[in-house]
Order: structure tokens, then sequence, then C-alpha cells
């Protein structure tokens, strides 16, 4: 499959948000969220600050690519809409993005403003950080459909799709409230660190624990309870819609989901290294990305038609 310059555009503004995401988790897990201040979009006061601490310098620096990973969507945006007609995907998918773009910008301003970050331990900052959360999977999920539609020029049908679309409905909705999770639990992590897991045991069943330490621990429990809603689902969605990319992608996303339960495991036992705090997200963006292939694949109309013909034919 040959991609056009536009596709290819695309999929690398996608990469390179993804970098900026994980940056951004460094970011809170080396404490370095209040570098700049409580001001923003200026750093302690200045354009460019001057004589920075190391924590400045990683705060800085993953504004900076927040700026250029702005610009990117705006570029992508105007050529989304001089190559493509009006209702192609590529332009909705883009529109979106700049939308929940800037969404996300003005959700770290306010973090950053409010001074929800550091060293910060209300359940405020713990909900600022779930709207984050679910902001940047949104964006993720629209940089995907663009590059995606520009992909494949397939046309996403979301209605009439039956019972496919409430199991995805399920998923992603599960899979949102396992991210949610997650955020909370490295945030717990971040500011109750532990050396053992007895420690952490103690901590989090402590009658004087901080409600953070106490809501983490159910993290592994719900990421075991999706991880295997998620299976279930990739393997309804190829019975219903087999195709050999749903098959493809089907396997990839089983391959993610052991991954990150390894390495969810592991995480746990080494006591949540920054390292292995990273990569645990990029498993989790990976997992999302490929869970939006798979809808964007199998709600197409050209799906829709192989399966009303499909069911024509068992009936008839």
């Amino acid at each position: 499959m040959k991609l056009s310059k536009f596709a290819k555009y695309s999929w690398f503004v996608l990469g390179f948000n993804l970098l900026v995401i994980l940056w951004g988790a460094y970011v809170r897990a080396s404490s370095s969220g209040a570098g700049c201040g409580s001001h923003w979009p200026l750093c302690n006061g200045e354009m460019i600050p001057q004589a920075p601490t190391i924590k400045t310098l990683v705060e800085f620096s993953h504004r900076l690519t927040s700026g250029v990973a702005l610009l990117m969507v705006v570029v992508m945006v105007i050529w989304a809409f001089r190559a493509y007609e009006r209702g192609h995907d590529a332009r909705k998918g883009a529109a979106l993005s700049m939308v929940f773009m800037i969404t996300e910008a003005l959700v770290g301003a306010g973090l950053v403003l409010l001074e929800y970050v550091a060293e910060n331990k209300s359940m405020w900052r713990a909900a600022w950080i779930s709207g984050h959360l679910i902001n940047t999977f949104i964006l993720v999920a629209m940089l995907t459909l663009t590059a995606w539609a520009a992909t494949t020029s397939e046309r996403l049908k979301i209605r009439d799709q039956g019972n496919i679309t409430v199991i995805y409905g399920i998923a992603i909705l599960a899979t949102l409230l396992l991210g949610i999770s997650g955020a909370i639990s490295a945030l717990g992590i971040t500011l109750f660190p532990v050396q053992s897991i007895a420690e952490g045991i103690r901590q989090d069943f402590s009658p004087f624990a901080n409600q953070l330490t106490r809501l983490r621990i159910v993290h592994p429990g719900i990421s075991i309870i999706v991880s295997l809603l998620l299976i279930y689902t990739a393997r309804q969605v190829v019975s219903w819609r087999p195709g050999d990319w749903t098959v493809k992608i089907y396997h990839a996303l089983a391959v993610l989901i052991c991954t990150q339960l390894v390495a969810g495991s592991v995480n746990l036992l080494l006591h949540a290294p920054i390292w292995l705090q990273i990569v645990h997200l990029l498993l989790s963006d990976l997992i999302w990305i490929t869970l939006m292939l798979m809808v964007f694949n199998t709600l197409t109309e050209r799906a829709w038609r192989q399966a009303f013909a499909t069911d024509i034919s068992a009936t008839s």
C-alpha cells in the first residue's frame, strides 16, 4: 500500500504526539511539573527561563514540544481541508484533533495555574489528571482516525451496525476507566513511593493513608478485567467481521495486552521506576491506538455491506 504524503505526515504527527505524552509522564514522575512555577504560558515569569534548574528545563522542554505538536496539528488541519472533499473522515479527524489539542493545552495550563503539580496531594489533582487522561486518549483517537482515513480512503459508518457498536462502546469506556485508574495509581506512586511490596500494602491499607494510595490498589484488578474484556471483544469482532486486517489487528492487540500485563507486574515488583512507568504508558497508548484501528476498520460502509450480505445469505 503506497501512502500519500499527507498520510505519512499524519502518522508522523501521531508518533510525535506519543513522544510528547511520554515526556509529559516523565515530567509528572520526576516531580518537575512545578519547574516553571505557577506561570503559564511563561516559565517563572519569563519567555525563556534564565539560569534554569533541571526541573525547569524538563518542564520547559515539555512545553516547547507541546507547542511544536500544536503547530504540526495546525498544518495537518490546513492540509486535510485542502486535500480532501467535504465530509471526508480525514477532514473530520484533523478538525477534531485540533479541538482536543486545544483542550489538552487548556487542561495542562489549568494544572499549572491551579498548582496541581509537584507535591500537591489533593483529590482535585486526581480529578484534573483523570480529565487530562481522557482528553489525551480522545486526542490520540482523532489523530489515529486522521491517519487511518488518509491511508485507507474508507468511510466510517457508525449507525445501524448492530451489536458491534455496543460491544465497542463497553470496551472503550472500560479502557478509559482503566486509563484513569492507571493515572491515579501513577500519581500515588510518585507522591508516596515505597521500597517494598510489603511497605506498599501497609501503606495502602493504613487507616491514615492518603486517598490516592487507597485508590492505586484497585488498578491491577481493573487491568486484568479490562484486558480480558478487550481480548473477548476482539475475538467477537473477528467472528462478526472477518478479514485479513481484522485478524492482524486482533493478534497485535492480544500481544500488546499480554506484554502490558507482564510490564505491569514487573513495574509492581520493581516499585515503579520511572523508565518502566514510561514503558507502561507507551504500551497503554499502543493498545488504545490498536483498539481504535480495529474500530475504524470494522465500522466502515464496506464492512457493513459485507456483513449485511452475509446475514441475508445465512437467512435465505
